[in-house]
């Protein structure tokens, strides 16, 4: 079911969406990985989507935190899931701006104009709480167009430790993880 809508919404919205499939399990835990969020008091999601980043990040989470998932997708926003369910989670259609320790990015950077990619990496960062940390994820066959490049040098105005995570084969198409540190 979450193949079919995110290939649906694609077609519907290619430059929202930006994704043919959905991601596996694996790139979300290459996300959610090493970023801190079993301390974190507050995580923001954008682009939930299918889920399954959603569902790592809600795997990590002390009892007591707090996860916003932000989805402008207003399908997507309204799909229901078991996570749903989890008292930690809000789900927002729209934007949302809110202090979080983490920030859980599954956007379809490369479809969004520089000038927006700039305007949420700035917003990205007047929510983080100090020492937030900052992840999202690229598509292996696009690393090389001009706005996955821009996305790679954007951060390090912003961030003050920047690294990128091994390829993860097991997704399609095969993508890699940025983690980020926010400057004290």
């Amino acid at each position: 079911m979450a193949a079919m809508s995110i290939i649906t919404e694609f077609f519907r919205r290619p430059l929202m969406t930006g994704a043919v499939a959905p991601s596996s399990r694996r790139p979300a835990y290459a996300m959610t990985e090493g970023i801190g969020l079993e301390q974190a008091r507050t995580v923001a999601e954008l682009g939930p989507g299918t889920r399954v980043f959603t569902d790592a990040i809600v795997a990590r989470l002390a009892s007591d935190a707090r996860l916003v998932a932000v989805e402008l997708n207003p399908v997507l926003a309204a799909r229901p899931t078991a996570t749903r369910r989890d008292t930690r989670l809000t789900a927002v259609q729209g934007s949302a701006a809110e202090r979080a320790a983490a920030v859980v990015s599954g956007l379809p950077w490369t479809v969004i104009p520089q000038n927006q990619r700039g305007y949420i990496l700035d917003a990205v960062t007047e929510v983080f709480a100090p020492g937030g940390r900052f992840t999202t994820f690229a598509y292996l066959h696009a690393a090389w167009t001009p706005p996955a490049r821009q996305l790679t040098a954007e951060p390090a105005r912003r961030f003050n430790r920047l690294e990128r995570s091994k390829t993860v084969w097991a997704n399609l198409p095969p993508a890699f993880v940025h983690r980020a540190t926010q400057r004290p």
